[in-house]
């Protein structure tokens, strides 16, 4: 396919940016393993994607640095992608150029799990992983 979702964008550091449709595809095809780097308290508050490997890129509270999150990804099948998952999309990018140095082919996920802020700063309106309909659950 040569629309935008199933496009990978190039980018430096890691393997590319890709949509949250076509992670959803690489994930459900068996391809790739979905990787949430949010915290613990966003997934619990705000929603998680069910079988996604739950990875902290920094913690709560202070945003520190997880110290197990290269440990997490050696941890990950080595024979898949990965398709790094955060609010956004910008820790993702972070997450996913560490998972390169570590020897990961790792991907990060555009829009997150939240999507863009629409023009009153609020998220979960354009795009992401929930507004486009995507598997997910709130506890």
């Amino acid at each position: 396919m040569n629309d935008s979702t199933h496009t990978v964008r190039p980018a430096e550091g890691y393997a590319g940016d890709i949509t949250p449709q076509l992670a959803h595809e690489w994930v459900e095809s068996g391809q790739a393993v979905l990787v949430d780097v949010r915290t613990d308290a966003e997934r619990e508050w705000v929603g998680f994607v069910p079988g996604a490997v739950a990875l902290a890129w920094k913690q709560w509270p202070g945003m520190a640095m997880n110290p197990n999150f290269d440990s997490g990804v050696l941890g990950l099948p080595a024979d898949k992608k990965v398709v790094m998952l955060c609010r956004s999309g910008v820790r993702s990018i972070a997450a996913a150029k560490r998972a390169t140095e570590l020897g990961a082919q790792a991907y990060n996920i555009l829009e997150g799990f939240e999507g863009d802020p629409d023009a009153q700063g609020h998220r979960m309106t354009r795009g992401g992983w929930q507004v486009l309909g995507l598997p997910w659950r709130q506890n």
